[in-house]
């Protein structure tokens, strides 16, 4: 593999140090456009204990059997899986105990840390944590200073408890610019813990308050092991006399400093699969320049990214999962489907492929190595005769005619339906096919403008780390109020490309690759900005930073033995097993008419209630964690069912009100039980029982928080005043029978840190809102509050009954689709378990193509088009229905053409478009009227059978859009006149129900033990 060599210091070393091979490659970028890519040398061999001695090894037969001398290399770059696997695999030798102390004030004592971790995960490394004061409000406003003597005494715990590693985070930290609350508590702690590891969460992650701290926790834990191995990655750069700069990959693809990765170790977690998609983007980069999918195809699995024209992956949208634990960091959009090189294939009956696959052994089981296994390389071999892989003999007679067509429209048809399911546009792009596995892959595909299959792709990772870039991202809420949109857009745009400059990007080719605007609702005047800018590495620098270590570690040689897994390693810990639930013959306790609620039924409720918010109230996910805390300490919820109500009972209102970015950052303190105290100083009559505001999204759960036997020790009533999520609480149903002109006061609001606002009495509920309202945007833009009573006999008149138990049953319907794999038939799952096709319809199903949000008046409004499209992959209807899953590569989707659902907050209407050209423009015609408010009209994630709130709605997401009729509370002459579409000003449409409205059976009906 010799090449001429240039004089000057141009080459870059690109390394892939992963959890079998370590891959290395040395190339040249001048020469990028040359045939042979610039690439002088590559090397793959299996990685070592020590992966000093891998790199080693790799970088030095590189040079030998290229001629290079370490003169000649300008940069050193590294991508690693060590720091991710040493989480997935639960290893302990790797792992450090941690130590949180949050800067929180009275929020976020309902949701400790790693609440919502497996708990095989928290007990291996959260070993303490503590609340403290500190946190800010959205706006900048403190919620408290932080105390110096109560940190120094958490200190001295720590200290006693023997842990190295501390974690601080603090509410709005990510924003924190003036106050450096995390800063300032980091120092003491120094300070206080000479040697101690230090992590703040805003260094990590962005905007989520327990996401960010999820990833700070990880972070910490695994900072120890991070900083040997870096070491031990640069010991044979030193060794072998390279006078470069070292550098990690990152999760975007671009590098970090070595110093910067062991502090930030988890930034590196996914940068397998990027480097894999840019070192493949790499060697083509002649034949393209826009968006283009990577299609990984390995020995089980196809892996599948977009790597964006800005030469950098999509990332994922919100949230992502490592090893059980939420996070928000920046990591590729990857999807995966059961297919590989060795997928087995099934000629029988029904003809299938995978998802199982003979991995690794394929060279011992498949046929054309002498095995007894039909393989995806077995009928490759088949269908190509000029394909040379193992014994063709072999495989003779494994297929006929008829059954290689059936392969390869099987596995072309997969492959089609998981790019089209990442794609950001309609129209067609390049696909490129890399991974041992792509020799199984079709040469055309559908969506595909091209599809490629580059040279080198063995080592694509390597040639990933080798090009990778520097970058930096700006994630802030500012005030729009006296600066327009768009200076606050150049001015961030112009701090993230200073940022990208001082992490080492060359200023001539830096520039913004990325950025988003998405304005908050209720909060006056605010925005949230999220800019990222990138560029070359700006090699004239010199002061480009290495690990500075410690001198006792300067002259001793780093030993990674004490890493190596061993057989029946007694640190190394594994998951709990899930309990696993027979769905239909489970019953939850019903004893003398009351509901007793359990981890079970909170789970299903909770599905249930974002499914009937309608694309509004919020994710029920913090409140369902909190619940389940509660209940796992020993709480009681009760639940009782309206008609059981005396006339004389007295059924409180209560739940939370703000905005959904306060809701993930400033977690709930006591607000919504201090707003009822706060009432009852004012209010003579005590409540007996508690309802929920409305049962859609996270206030539907907030009932049986307030009447928990712990808080206000009273039953929730199974109903509520909506029936689903409204924006405004004057869309109940006590204002839509307007027995009495004021239903809504007194009130009152408090934001749970001592500020209370009491409505003793006003002109009208639409007063009561608005003055609400105003208030809300001073008190932090989350609140509790608390609405009198009203009689038991107004609550059977008004109240939408059932409403828990709908929720409930439309839970265990999701649980049922998944179990039996059956999720792209969730939406026909619910109906039949909620009133049968009488009580609503599948509008459609499709996949989102475009999504336009816009603020008014402190609401978010906007609109979101979906493209019919098939929802079912055809691992799902193998497992599923093997009847239907013969090769259907020509049928058409069920639902074709394309909607559109307007929504302010939640979902108003499904609307049939057409699209057509005059005079040269588009021009979009509204026809059929699918659904319409107060009929419910809910997006569900056809994947895994979860709602989708309006926030996360994003283009390429598969969904089903249910139609469930209203409560026949809704559609008298008055409800449709404050529920319907005239209230959300689109006076143009007629309410028309899509169904007949099925009263929802009560769940204490049916399984109360005293009626059996």
């Amino acid at each position: 593999m010799g090449s001429t060599i240039p004089s000057s210091k141009t080459l870059r070393i690109g390394v892939d140090v992963g959890g079998t091979n370590t891959d290395g490659v040395v190339l040249d970028p001048s020469r990028a456009l040359d045939p042979d890519k610039g690439i002088i040398a590559w090397h793959k061999a299996p990685t070592t204990t020590n992966p000093s001695l891998g790199i080693n090894d790799a970088i030095t037969t590189m040079f030998k059997n290229a001629g290079i001398s370490p003169d000649q290399v300008a940069s050193v770059t590294i991508g690693t899986t060590h720091f991710v696997n040493a989480v997935v695999e639960r290893d302990a030798a790797r792992l450090s105990k941690v130590a949180v102390l949050r800067l929180c004030g009275p929020f976020s004592k309902h949701a400790p840390p790693a609440v919502d971790w497996p708990n095989d995960m928290r007990e291996l490394i959260v070993d303490y944590y503590a609340l403290l004061k500190g946190g800010l409000e959205v706006d900048g406003f403190l919620i408290s200073d932080i105390d110096e003597n109560e940190i120094k005494e958490q200190c001295a715990i720590i200290r006693e408890k023997g842990i190295n590693s501390v974690v601080v985070n603090g509410v709005f930290s990510p924003i924190d610019t003036v106050e450096q609350q995390e800063e300032r508590a980091a120092a003491i702690i120094r300070s206080e813990l000479p040697g101690c590891d230090v992590v703040c969460s805003k260094e990590v992650a962005n905007l989520g308050f327990l996401e960010r701290e999820n990833a700070a926790i990880l972070n910490a834990s695994i900072l120890a092991f991070a900083r040997k191995t870096i070491r031990s990655f640069q010991e044979p750069i030193k060794r072998l006399g390279l006078d470069c700069p070292v550098f990690i990959t990152q999760n975007d693809g671009t590098v970090l400093s070595g110093d910067t990765a062991a502090k930030l170790p988890i930034r590196t977690f996914s940068s397998g699969p990027t480097n894999s998609m840019r070192g493949a983007a790499f060697l083509v980069q002649s034949e393209l320049d826009e968006n283009v999918m990577v299609v990984d195809i390995g020995g089980t699995t196809t892996d599948v990214g977009l790597l964006l024209a800005n030469g950098f992956p999509r990332q994922q949208a919100a949230y992502s999962d490592l090893a059980g634990v939420r996070l928000n960091f920046s990591c590729p959009d990857v999807k995966s489907i059961g297919l590989g090189g060795g997928s087995i294939v099934r000629n029988g009956e029904n003809f299938t492929v995978g998802p199982d696959s003979v991995g690794y052994k394929i060279t011992e089981e498949a046929l054309v190595f002498g095995g007894n296994t039909l393989t995806t390389t077995d009928c490759t071999v088949l269908a190509d005769s000029t394909l040379e892989i193992g014994n063709r003999e072999l495989a003779k007679g494994a297929l006929d005619d008829e059954g290689v067509a059936k392969f390869k429209a099987v596995v072309k048809q997969k492959i089609e339906k998981i790019i089209d399911t990442m794609k950001t546009s309609p129209e067609d792009l390049p696909v490129l096919l890399v991974g041992g596995g792509a020799v199984i892959a079709p040469d055309e595909l559908k969506g595909a403008s091209k599809v490629l299959k580059p040279k080198w792709s063995g080592v694509a990772n390597a040639i990933g780390a080798a090009i990778a870039r520097v970058s930096a991202v700006v994630d802030t809420v500012k005030s729009t109020e006296s600066k327009s949109t768009q200076q606050i857009l150049e001015e961030i745009c112009q701090d993230a490309i200073e940022r990208a400059v001082a992490n080492g990007a060359s200023r001539s080719t830096t520039k913004v690759v990325e950025m988003d605007t998405l304005p908050l609702p209720y909060i006056a005047n605010k925005s949230r900005f999220t800019v990222r800018a990138a560029g070359d590495l700006d090699y004239s620098r010199t002061d480009f930073a290495t690990l500075h270590f410690e001198d006792m570690f300067i002259e001793t040689e780093v030993q990674m033995g004490e890493y190596e897994k061993k057989a029946g390693d007694s640190k190394k810990t594994t998951p709990e097993p899930k309990e696993d639930i027979d769905i239909d013959s489970y019953k939850p306790t019903v004893k003398d008419r009351i509901w007793y609620v359990n981890e079970t039924d909170l789970l299903w409720i909770s599905t249930g209630c974002y499914i009937l918010g309608t694309g509004g109230g919020g994710s029920p996910y913090s409140t369902m964690i909190r619940l389940r805390g509660m209940l796992r300490k020993g709480d009681v919820v009760r639940v009782v069912n309206p008609d059981d109500l005396s006339d004389d009972a007295a059924v409180a209102t209560g739940g939370h009100a703000g905005s959904p970015t306060v809701g993930i950052e400033k977690l709930g303190g006591d607000e919504m039980t201090d707003a009822q105290e706060e009432l009852y100083k004012i209010c003579d009559q005590r409540p007996s029982h508690i309802i929920s505001v409305e049962i859609g999204g996270g206030n539907g759960l907030q009932s049986m928080i307030i009447g928990a036997s712990s808080n206000m020790n009273m039953p929730a009533v199974d109903g509520d005043w909506m029936g689903r999520a409204y924006p405004t609480k004057w869309q109940t149903t006590p204002v839509v029978f307007n027995e009495r002109p004021l239903i809504w006061s007194p009130c009152a609001m408090t934001d749970g840190n001592g500020n209370v606002v009491i409505v003793p009495t006003a002109k009208s509920d639409l007063q009561v809102e608005r003055i609400l309202r105003a208030a809300l945007s001073q008190m932090g833009s989350g609140v509790g509050f608390a609405d009198p009573p009203v009689t038991g006999a107004e609550a059977k008149r008004w109240a939408v009954e059932h409403t828990i138990s709908q929720s409930w049953r439309i839970g265990r319907a999701v649980a049922k689709a998944r179990k039996s794999n059956r999720v792209d038939k969730v939406a026909e799952i619910i109906l039949d378990e909620c009133g049968g096709p009488e009580a609503g319809k599948v509008l459609f199903k499709g996949k989102i193509v475009g999504v336009h949000r816009t603020l008014r008046l402190g609401h978010i409004y906007g609109e979101c088009v979906i493209e019919g499209a098939d929802v079912i992959d055809d691992d799902t209807v193998a497992k599923a229905q093997p009847e239907l899953s013969k090769d259907n590569s020509t049928s058409q989707p069920q639902f074709q053409g394309r909607i559109k659902i307007p929504f302010k907050n939640e979902n108003i209407a499904a609307i049939k478009i057409s699209r057509s050209v005059v005079d040269g423009n588009v021009v979009e015609t509204e026809g059929e009227v699918l659904g319409l408010v107060p009929d419910l009209i809910t997006v569900i994630d056809a994947q895994n059978g979860e709602a989708i709130g309006t926030p996360e709605y994003r283009y390429g997401l598969l969904v089903i859009v249910l139609g469930i009729t209203a409560s026949e509370r809704w559609t008298s002459k008055r409800g449709i006149e404050i529920g319907g579409p005239k209230s959300f000003g689109m006076d143009h449409l007629t309410y028309k129900p899509l169904g007949k409205f099925v009263k929802p059976r009560s769940v204490i009906d049916e399984f109360d033990a005293g009626s059996v």
